[in-house]
């Protein structure tokens, strides 16, 4: 009884009242959202919605990270926008229907893709994404969300601006919602102020007949969120070779930009909550909603920053959150539609305004003048790639290659030689910082093979060879020893680097000298005996 109220042996003690409202709030939130996102490469409301209901359910109960929210989301949608450039130039005259398919084809594909990450634990690179890329990742991503409401502010269906007082009033409740949520705390923390100010906004538009743009006029004419439960959808498609080509591509895409924003967003969860999330664990969940999204009538998604938000700073911890918001979702959606439709966009509009402030990180400008210029340029690139391509993936991508570029080049200068000849005539170059592709140069210019006596010892006590390039360099060392007729030897080499000059024997030929230990960190295998045979997750290690 006990692990069924503390829902799946979450230890930390569950507050009932704010996981339930909070999962009411982010519920609300997500309808227009999921909306918007259907509508990028023109898809059904109710595609979106199923997709956010399925995401969000199945994420919460096998999610690595209690308290995040998935469903469906802008960096996924707009890669269907090619995959349905692509099937239409391939297959001309193609039925609305039919594209449907192939997408939710390319949904179960990289479901697959993401369940089998987690399964061989990819879910660790991420610690490969450096701060300055968080924080560009961050801000870019407050800036989409504040961005990305102003269309609201324009007629229905057309380019202009609302005038006159139809925008005074729009102003007006939008300003009304931020003052809520930003006063309420201050006063009681007993109900989530963002539930307060929606329901507050929407009294006030549905009691006095104020003339406001709504969730109903953000959708198409004759469309609605109306709907029962999400219907099942096995792909329609040819089980062809050619169709498989087309959509992996995509479906590696959906995959891969899925999971670098899920765990972006586990990352800063973790950081605000101040507990660890599961990133394996996450990817074999993002992984199965994916599928199932995809045989229920769903566009696929990832974890959405801006909702798993608004569930954290409600007070929400647990899964319990998460599933409340899935399953009021799919109230609205048989029950409620009605009501739903007639909400002020004006209190969702100030909701997400608010949320692009708190995700904004602005103490990144305090570390303007304390970070190294190359750490203020990633963040800089990736936030402004991030902003005008919506393409999170390629903008964190981006910003890890050029973090890594500038490490190696920081590293690649550290490479010092100690020289000294001792009593019996022999020199010795004592080696400081790493052998690698980018020090190979620097490390062949300390060496003065004319001159030195016929005997050198090169010691790597402080130095390590840590790639093929290092390797290659002290091939060409050595061989340019040996035609001045002069004999080297190799001295405190670490085992691993003893192991890569013996993997490359036909290429190199050195002398070896006694050898220290000293270990390389490496990831701890999980046993059987260290898992949970009843938990397919801890047995995979995840």
């Amino acid at each position: 009884m006990k692990k069924y109220l503390n829902l799946f042996d979450f230890k930390q003690k569950v507050d009932y009242k704010t996981e339930i409202l909070s999962g009411l709030t982010v519920a609300l939130a997500l309808v227009p959202e999921a909306i918007a996102f259907a509508l990028i490469p023109g898809f059904s409301p109710l595609t979106g919605l199923y997709a956010a209901f399925i995401l969000a359910l199945v994420t919460s109960i096998l999610g690595g990270r209690p308290g995040m929210i998935s469903g469906a989301t802008g960096a996924v949608a707009v890669i269907f926008v090619g995959l349905i450039l692509e099937l239409k130039n391939t297959f001309p005259g193609i039925e609305p229907e039919t594209i449907l398919n192939y997408v939710f084809a390319t949904v179960i594909i990289a479901g697959a893709f993401q369940i089998l990450a987690g399964i061989l634990r990819l879910g660790k690179f991420i610690r490969l994404v450096p701060h300055p890329v968080m924080f560009g990742f961050v801000n870019g991503l407050a800036i989409i969300i504040f961005m990305a409401q102003f269309p609201n502010f324009y007629q229905k269906g057309t380019d202009e601006l609302l005038s006159g007082s139809s925008l005074y009033i729009m102003l007006g409740l939008t300003l009304l919602t931020m003052l809520i949520i930003w006063g309420l705390p201050k006063l009681t923390k007993a109900v989530p102020s963002s539930l307060v100010a929606i329901v507050i906004v929407s009294a006030i538009v549905l009691g006095f007949g104020v003339d406001t743009l709504t969730v109903a006029d953000t959708m198409r004419e004759g469309e609605t969120i109306k709907g029962g439960f999400p219907p099942l959808s096995i792909p329609q498609i040819p089980f062809t070779w050619e169709t498989f080509m087309i959509i992996l591509p995509y479906a590696g895409i959906v995959a891969g930009v899925g999971l670098i924003e899920s765990l972006l967003t586990l990352n800063i969860i973790d950081e605000i909550t101040e507990t660890r999330g599961r990133g394996n664990k996450e990817c074999v969940a993002q992984g199965t909603a994916n599928i199932l999204s995809g045989f229920l009538s769903g566009m696929g998604g990832c974890a959405m920053i801006g909702q798993s938000l608004i569930n954290t700073s409600s007070g929400a911890r647990a899964r319990l959150s998460g599933i409340t918001a899935a399953v009021m979702l799919l109230v609205f959606i048989m029950f409620g539609s009605s009501l739903i439709e007639r909400l002020p966009m004006a209190a969702l509009v100030g909701l997400m305004f608010m949320v692009a402030i708190g995700t904004f990180e602005w103490a990144s400008f305090k570390t303007f003048r304390k970070m190294p210029n190359s750490d203020v340029i990633v963040m800089i690139l990736v936030t402004l790639i991030t902003a005008i391509t919506h393409n999170l993936a390629v903008a964190v991508l981006l910003g890890v290659i050029i973090s890594a570029l500038a490490y190696s080049w920081e590293n690649a200068k550290r490479i010092r030689a100690r020289k000294h000849v001792d009593e019996d005539g022999i020199k010795h170059y004592e080696i400081y910082g790493p052998l690698f592709f980018g020090s190979t140069t620097l490390f062949a210019e300390k060496f003065d093979i004319q001159n030195d006596p016929d005997e050198v010892i090169i010691d790597f006590q402080e130095s390590r060879v840590a790639d093929m390039s290092g390797i290659e360099a002290l091939n060409k060392i050595t061989e340019r020893y040996a035609n001045a007729g002069k004999k080297v030897h190799l001295r405190h080499l670490s085992k691993d680097c003893v192991r890569l000059l013996k993997n490359a024997e036909d290429i190199i030929e050195v002398n070896l000298m006694e050898d220290p230990t000293y270990k390389v960190v490496a990831d701890k295998i999980v046993t059987k005996s260290e898992s949970d045979t009843n938990n397919p997750f801890k047995l995979w290690g995840l």
